[in-house]
């Protein structure tokens, strides 16, 4: 199989184009580098830089192209707030001319890398597929945009396609990891206070109805992540767009995640209380029972612990990479609460 990976060069486009490889499908990746790395990008895989706009569409037009994994996307949800023009142009246009381009291809399969951030402040967790789709930010609004764009092109023409939701995102795989210039992941920031890049982590929170008062949300290790694409290109069937939550089913509060860290870093990572983010909703888990029986997916590797472990020595092998020696400066010295 012939694969098209957009967004390849970042942190789980990388992985799953890793997997790809070693599961023997030829891997073509495109990616901008605006928030992606060069060196990410796998050995073996055809690399080809610029915008999925312009770039895409020469790819699978000279053809060959089985299926297209898409992961190209704007993701940081406080500059989907300040400036949502930027979403609809660089995730929903984007991904529109994509799937013009997909269209012209004849290409039959598309995986697309949703987000569990469609679902907005839920009414019940964990929350499952048939949740109300109402987004709090033009993020979420943009990946639920894409989701039904993607629902109305396999009934019109055909294409299999599947949407993956899922929520948090953490740990490595060898030398691919998570490296965002503007870092606003959890687990990350806790383990940059370990590095001495940060001088504390905030707790945006400690009066939640949980049990020990901070906000919980699900974890998922981002090889699992890639075990579930894989899982779910082979499942696209023509006509149908199926959607997949993935999750571990139990969340993990925001002060488990700093004393799993201190445990595995063997550092104290001061942290202090701040007041809560409007808009945090107490918790966040996904439900996987879908995924579990219909894709046969199961996360592999479940255990916060083991989770932060690999993410803790992904960023102590790369301390020194693209000057992560650098303290971070105020403002930036608290991280945020939840991710």
């Amino acid at each position: 199989m012939r694969v098209l990976v957009t967004g390849g060069a970042g942190y789980i486009g990388s992985v799953v184009a890793a997997r790809l490889l070693e599961a023997g499908s030829e891997v073509v990746v495109v990616d901008d580098l605006s928030t992606g790395h060069r060196d990410a990008v796998p050995d073996g895989c055809a690399f080809v830089e610029g915008c999925i706009r312009d770039r895409a569409p020469e790819v699978l037009g000279a053809g060959r192209i089985d299926a297209v994994l898409h992961f190209a996307a704007r993701s940081v949800v406080a500059e989907s707030v300040a400036r949502p023009e930027l979403y609809w142009a660089g995730n929903v246009g984007a991904s529109l001319a994509l799937l013009d381009a997909v269209r012209a291809a004849d290409v039959r399969r598309i995986v697309f890398s949703s987000t569990a951030a469609v679902y907005g402040e839920p009414d019940g967790v964990p929350i499952r597929e048939d949740a109300p789709v109402r987004p709090a930010n033009p993020y979420g609004a943009s990946k639920a945009a894409i989701d039904a764009a993607l629902a109305e092109h396999a009934r019109m023409h055909g294409i299999g396609a599947v949407s993956l939701r899922y929520f948090n995102v953490a740990g490595a795989q060898g030398p691919r990891g998570e490296r965002h210039t503007t870092e606003t992941h959890l687990i990350p920031i806790v383990l940059q206070v370990a590095r001495g890049l940060r001088g504390s982590v905030a707790i945006h929170g400690t009066d939640y109805p949980t049990p020990d008062g901070t906000c919980v949300r699900d974890y998922i290790h981002v090889t699992d992540l890639a075990d579930a694409h894989l899982r779910a290109l082979e499942a696209c069937a023509p006509g149908s767009h199926r959607v997949f939550n993935l999750g571990n089913g139990a969340g993990f509060s925001v002060r488990e995640v700093i004393e799993v860290c201190r445990e595995v870093t063997g550092h104290p990572i001061p942290a202090a209380v701040a007041p809560r983010r409007a808009g945090d909703p107490a918790v966040l888990v996904a439900s996987a029972d879908r995924a579990r029986a219909e894709l046969g997916w199961e996360p592999r590797i479940p255990a916060l612990r083991d989770i932060v472990a690999d993410a803790w020595a992904f960023h102590t092998a790369h301390e020194d990479r693209n000057g992560q020696g650098a303290r971070v400066r105020a403002p930036g010295m608290s991280g945020s609460g939840t991710a």
